[in-house]
């Protein structure tokens, strides 16, 4: 396992390059809707992230580290979900030189029927990449996938996180799987309202959002 690494300014240097790209945004008054159906005051587009190639190398520079940091012994393959972890398994996996596979939300429905595409090594060990985690929900799909297909999968690295831990608590550790991430909502919006990116009213509301994301979401109209 590599030394500890630096996570407070890793996360918030994170925070910093998807505001300076504008990756993110607030909009209490006309909420995003998430996939899952959550209304949201605030969302962020990692997928942008992939065409800034200085910061895009530097946060892969920090997601090769937390790896090394998170993960003991050897790993077979780096694996990204369908379809935004892909990229950021290709970068990670060229970066560490490691094989790279990716997985489907559901089978192709055809051919094999294949999940995992690429060199699928039974028993061997792989982590998965993906840009965002909001509930974990859709991270369990991905999971179950790679491991019906021989594989062992026991972490889950996302550039973003809303990082609700009892969710992730509920979701991913029942299944034995740590989740871990770059940066997180509470330290993007600490660092958009420092840099006047979020005003103060849009922070406020944003905190509320995430102490209470499901009733704020169902106040709402939302799931």
């Amino acid at each position: 396992m590599a030394n500890d690494i630096d996570r407070k300014h890793m996360a918030e240097r994170v925070a910093k390059i998807l505001i300076d790209i504008k990756a993110v945004g607030a909009r209490p008054g006309e909420p995003f809707t998430l996939t899952s159906g959550t209304k949201s005051p605030v969302y962020i587009d990692c997928r942008r992230l992939i065409s800034f190639v200085p910061e895009r190398e530097e946060a892969i520079g920090f997601l090769q580290h937390l790896v090394q940091d998170s993960v003991d012994g050897p790993i077979g393959a780096i694996a990204g979900g369908e379809t935004a972890g892909i990229p950021y398994a290709a970068f990670l996996s060229w970066q560490m030189g490691l094989p790279m596979l990716y997985v489907r939300k559901k089978p192709k429905g055809f051919g094999k029927n294949a999940m995992v595409e690429g060199d699928v090594v039974d028993g061997s060990r792989v982590v998965l990449i993906e840009d965002l985690i909001f509930d974990g929900g859709s991270k369990v799909n991905f999971i179950r996938g790679l491991r019906k297909a021989g594989l062992a999968v026991n972490h889950v690295f996302t550039v973003a996180s809303y990082a609700l831990h009892e969710e992730y608590e509920k979701t991913l550790g029942s299944i034995d799987v740590k989740v871990s991430w770059l940066t997180d909502w509470p330290t993007i919006v600490d660092v958009a309202e420092n840099t006047g990116y979020f005003s103060k009213d849009e922070a406020g509301e944003v905190r509320q959002f995430l102490a209470a994301p499901h009733k704020w979401s169902r106040a709402r109209g939302g799931k």
